[in-house]
């Protein structure tokens, strides 16, 4: 008689953006099939746009769940940028079409998940998009997907280079907002961004860390 198998379906959670100047956070969680490894998952930041790219087609084909969370700009402005990107993993874990028994959280913070996942083995990890490929593979999924998803906002907000630098506070993005000013996709709760609005348009609430 053969024993039965319990089967973990581990989730992978990272994000991207959230030091950028301009559009949302994003997260992805991923469920990787033990069954199809992919060879080269590591750290997005470690890798080229081309590696990205390419991974991340292999990461869709050959997952068993995968799903993104986005936090959009306002968002980030009302809650600040640590809150925002909690709320798009939680969305993102939401999302699965599986239900995970383990979710692995890149960095050391978590969302509040204990209403989804009560019954889920949930953790932290530092530098974990390094050490998990299922976090190396959520790492992918978020950039890849945020790379895009900014391009698309640099054809409608032209003049920043948004497609160039992702939002993030660059040289030429910075000159940029001095020359321009802030469009409706840059964070107002960031100081670069909250310097150069009218002093009668400055939030109230304070900036947050990142």
């Amino acid at each position: 008689m053969r024993r039965a198998v319990c089967t973990e379906l581990l989730a992978g959670v990272d994000e991207a953006g959230r030091g950028p100047l301009a559009g949302p956070v994003v997260a992805a969680a991923v469920i990787l099939d033990p069954q199809c490894p992919i060879e080269g998952l590591r750290d997005s930041k470690r890798l080229s746009a081309r590696q990205r790219e390419r991974l991340a087609v292999l990461i869709r084909a050959r997952a068993l769940a995968l799903a993104i969370g986005v936090a959009s700009v306002e968002e980030i402005d009302s809650l600040n940028i640590l809150q925002a990107t909690l709320l798009a993993m939680r969305r993102a874990l939401q999302a699965l079409s599986r239900r995970p028994t383990h979710i692995i959280i890149d960095g050391n913070k978590a969302p509040h998940l204990a209403d989804l996942f009560g019954d889920c083995r949930i953790e932290t990890l530092v530098r974990g998009d390094d050490l998990v490929p299922a976090i190396s593979a959520a790492s992918i999924l978020a950039k890849t997907w945020r790379d895009a998803h900014m391009a698309v906002l640099d054809t409608q907000y032209p003049g920043f280079d948004l497609a160039r630098h992702q939002g993030y506070p660059t040289a030429a993005h910075l000159a940029a907002l001095a020359r321009l000013g802030p469009s409706p996709v840059h964070r107002r709760s960031f100081a670069p961004v909250r310097s150069l609005l009218p002093h009668d348009h400055e939030l109230r609430t304070p900036t947050a860390a990142h």
